[in-house]
């Protein structure tokens, strides 16, 4: 891995304990994803015994404190272990990230019963998890959100939900919702958080959606139908959610940008091999100035990419006063990167680059949705500009 910088401490190279968390999450990757990841996007196949694989790693609470079973990592070692996992298959990575933002979230805002009750089956992935903020009328206007809870049962043991979220990956598949609710008026400060179990009663999904891309998780609506759950499940009290959404949102910003730097290199690596076989003309691809010129652009602007991602980690960890712009500009330039450097290299591939077995296409439809989700790329300018004017 070459050297990164940080944005205020000056150069540094990774140390031992990031090269091994590095090679660990590359080794997994390359075994038990990569040579099945175009297989299990052609089936549209979520493989769940892989993904719970992970958590006898440390994967299923990368950030989260140790006396639960969490790896208690940084920010920046973690944005490692997505790469790499990335660099087999951005969906799978992807899905570990999800899951590792709904357990930061019971681990940061969770009380110390809510930790000891759900999180060792969390950081273990004998329970997976999935994040429900996104409705069908509310996607970047997030505190427009309109499903309700209501307290209900004896002295208000439970609350009762009803509403629809759209765009949730591993709807279905997971066995814990971390859903935003309405408990009180319009607005940000009437929105509060819930961890819902797959079991409650009055909660269903709707059917598999059929997307461009990420095939190899599931993407269903999550329906709550009167859905009961105990007010117990209630994360630091009601009005608390939106701050505990957007506080999730600055790291899950981060990891679905080490997830486009993970597939970008990817798709450079297959260019690099299928230029340096491919002969036209007497010589091999790579021979050309043409290619060689748009190789190194593409080399360059990855490398930048993977250092902003880094120092914006860096920020994060350091909980440094822009932490949240850097993370806003970093989840923007690198994604918008990593698609424009798959692409480059699906078009170095010709017309073999469109083809699925080549892995090329694959990452294309994977990658271009990390500049939607998360906070789409138009919003993060919105987060930016209003960081440079003060407001």
């Amino acid at each position: 891995m070459d050297a990164a910088i940080d944005a205020t401490a000056g150069q540094f190279e990774l140390n031992e304990d990031q090269l091994a968390i590095r090679d660990m999450a590359g080794s997994f990757a390359a075994e038990k994803v990569a040579p099945f990841a175009l297989e299990w996007d052609k089936a549209k196949h979520f493989p769940e015994d892989v993904i719970r694989e992970t958590g006898q790693l440390g994967f299923g609470g990368l950030y989260v404190k140790e006396d639960v079973g969490g790896s208690a990592l940084s920010r920046l070692d973690a944005v490692l272990v997505f790469e790499q996992l990335a660099h087999a298959c951005p969906g799978f990575s992807s899905f570990i990230s999800i899951h590792n933002m709904a357990a930061a979230m019971i681990d940061r805002f969770g009380s110390e019963e809510q930790r000891q009750r759900l999180l060792p089956k969390l950081t273990s992935m004998e329970w997976l998890a999935s994040y429900c903020l996104t409705e069908p009328g509310s996607g970047s206007d997030a505190a427009a959100l309109k499903t309700k809870a209501v307290r209900s049962g004896g002295n208000g043991s439970d609350y009762v939900l009803n509403g629809t979220k759209q765009f949730i990956s591993g709807a279905g598949d997971s066995d814990v919702y971390v859903a935003m609710v309405r408990t009180g008026a319009d607005g940000p400060k009437g929105i509060s958080t819930l961890v819902v179990p797959k079991d409650a009663p009055g909660l269903s999904f709707g059917a598999n959606e059929h997307k461009m891309g990420w095939h190899m998780q599931s993407t269903r609506q999550v329906i709550f139908d009167d859905c009961k759950v105990p007010a117990e499940n209630l994360l630091s009290g009601e009005g608390a959610g939106f701050g505990i959404a957007m506080a999730g949102l600055d790291g899950g910003r981060l990891n679905i940008a080490a997830c486009s730097v993970g597939g970008a290199q990817s798709a450079l690596d297959k260019a690099l091999a299928y230029t340096a076989e491919r002969k036209a003309f007497g010589q091999s691809l790579d021979r050309f100035q043409a290619l060689q010129f748009r190789l190194a652009d593409m080399e360059t602007e990855l490398q930048a990419a993977r250092l902003f991602l880094y120092a914006a980690a860096s920020k994060l960890d350091r909980k440094a006063h822009d932490a949240s712009k850097w993370s806003a500009m970093a989840k923007r330039f690198v994604t918008d990167t990593g698609f424009d450097i798959a692409n480059d290299a699906l078009q170095l591939l010709g017309g073999y680059g469109y083809l699925h077995d080549y892995g090329i296409e694959k990452l294309v439809r994977d990658l271009r949705v990390h500049q939607i989700l998360e906070g789409t790329n138009e919003i993060m300018r919105v987060i930016i500009a209003r960081h440079l004017i003060g407001r």
